[in-house]
């Protein structure tokens, strides 16, 4: 079974995450701020990372780039899961490297799909 780590500050937004993810198959972790994320990212090296990026301690960005740059996480995959969409934001995403984007709020498709696509399985 694949670990899928959520790091999302609206308690709404990660218990559709968390129900669509376990409803398919997937253990999930679950962090409320980007500190817990990273050390949850360390801790049990998840299969993907669902990264909200406006977060209560230090945003998404942050969190991912501390991800990245630690050797034992540093190929982990991790997505933007924001409702930030503004050309400027997504071009701060897109710089710092994120490995794919869902917005907010949830489309189930694009959602599944492109969860599928980045734990590398073919859609049933």
């Amino acid at each position: 079974m694949k670990t899928i780590l959520i790091v999302e500050d609206n308690e709404k937004n990660m218990k559709l995450a968390r129900d669509i993810l376990r409803a398919k198959g997937y253990a999930v972790l679950e962090a409320v701020n980007g500190l817990d994320g990273v050390n949850l990212a360390l801790e049990h090296r998840p299969d993907l990372v669902l990264m909200d990026i406006q977060l209560p301690d230090i945003n998404g960005i942050q969190a991912f780039e501390r991800i990245r740059g630690n050797p034992a996480t540093a190929k982990l995959p991790v997505v933007a899961f924001t409702a930030s969409v503004t050309v400027n934001d997504r071009s701060r995403i897109g710089e710092a490297g994120f490995d794919g984007f869902l917005s907010k709020p949830i489309n189930l498709k694009e959602f599944v799909d492109t969860v599928r696509r980045m734990l590398g399985e073919d859609a049933p």
